[in-house]
């Protein structure tokens, strides 16, 4: 029988989560991840993760919401579109990933679940919990998944069936109840263009070396890439959206409406000289707020010098 109290309570949530600018919003039970519990523990025993030695942490966080957020009762999952209107590169000119073509989304995010939180404090009796947007040991993809916002696909991205996959993941966990959402199917089919497309062979189904991944050589990676990428990285200097691009779904795509994600004038303006010849003043000046600060200048000069040669 349907609880009145917690169906009000679940159309706040919807509904805010709509007024906030969040295209899809998704709720789970949180409860412990018990079938990806080995699929994690793999991953990380073939060294998957490669140097980004942090995934190795808080291994029972990661799959027990329980842990991070005490009597936590819901996980609610939120999707924040950042399809750009149009590519600001060529296929023979330097690329960054189109998340990171404006300004950081991790303070604009994080702000939105901050104000989020407050109304449904305000709204809803007795609730606490915790804010997260790519800042913590949470599986983002599962629980969206297991909120009903897409599959994790072939290439491991959340997959929607109406707008793709160009979206930022956030969570809320809570210790309130709510009417949960229920998983959908995996739409994938036999389609391999990801894994086929992939230069740096980081794919398999469903499965991702990200030691492999351009993404990682080009931002996590600390250390010089290796030779064995040498003539693969296609011109990829910050993050790569290969598999993201090939893949049929996103052909559902619609551009964003967040001004905060569109690409500075300066950026846009870029040619591959001006990369090539870019100063760290200049560094600094375009990319101020940006994401591409995660690689610092000497990382985006090692990126650049390795794609030249």
């Amino acid at each position: 029988m349907t609880n009145p109290e917690i169906s009000k309570n679940t159309a706040f949530i919807k509904s805010t989560a709509k007024k906030l600018g969040f295209e899809y919003c998704g709720i789970s039970r949180a409860e412990h991840l018990r079938e990806e519990a080995p699929r994690l523990k793999k991953w990380l025993e073939k060294n998957h993760h490669g140097k980004m030695a942090y995934m190795a942490n808080h291994f029972d966080k990661r799959l027990d919401p329980t842990r991070l957020v005490e009597n936590a009762k819901s996980v609610i999952s939120l999707l924040y579109n950042y399809y750009p209107e149009s590519k600001i590169d060529s296929d023979d000119s330097f690329k960054i990933a189109r998340y990171a073509y404006g300004k950081d989304y991790h303070f604009l995010i994080k702000d939105k679940l901050k104000d989020f939180l407050k109304q449904v404090q305000r709204n809803v009796k007795d609730v606490e919990g915790r804010v997260f947007v790519d800042s913590a040991p949470v599986l983002e993809r599962q629980w969206a998944a297991r909120s009903g916002l897409g599959w994790i696909g072939k290439n491991t991205m959340l997959i929607n069936k109406k707008s793709g996959s160009y979206f930022f993941i956030a969570e809320m966990i809570l210790n309130t109840e709510f009417e949960y959402d229920n998983p959908v199917g995996d739409f994938c089919g036999t389609c391999s263009r990801c894994i086929d497309a992939c230069p740096t062979h980081a794919l398999a189904p469903y499965q991702m070396d990200a030691s492999k991944c351009i993404s990682y050589l080009t931002i996590e990676l600390k250390d010089d890439i290796p030779e064995i990428f040498r003539g693969k990285m296609k011109n990829w200097i910050f993050g790569c959206d290969i598999c993201q691009e090939v893949c049929p779904w996103n052909r559902f795509s619609k551009p964003h409406s967040e001004p905060y994600f569109n690409p500075g004038e300066k950026l846009k303006k870029m040619s591959s000289r001006d990369w090539v010849e870019i100063t760290e003043e200049v560094f600094k000046d375009v990319f101020q707020k940006s994401a591409v600060k995660r690689t610092k200048y000497k990382g985006l000069i090692r990126n650049i010098k390795f794609n030249r040669s």
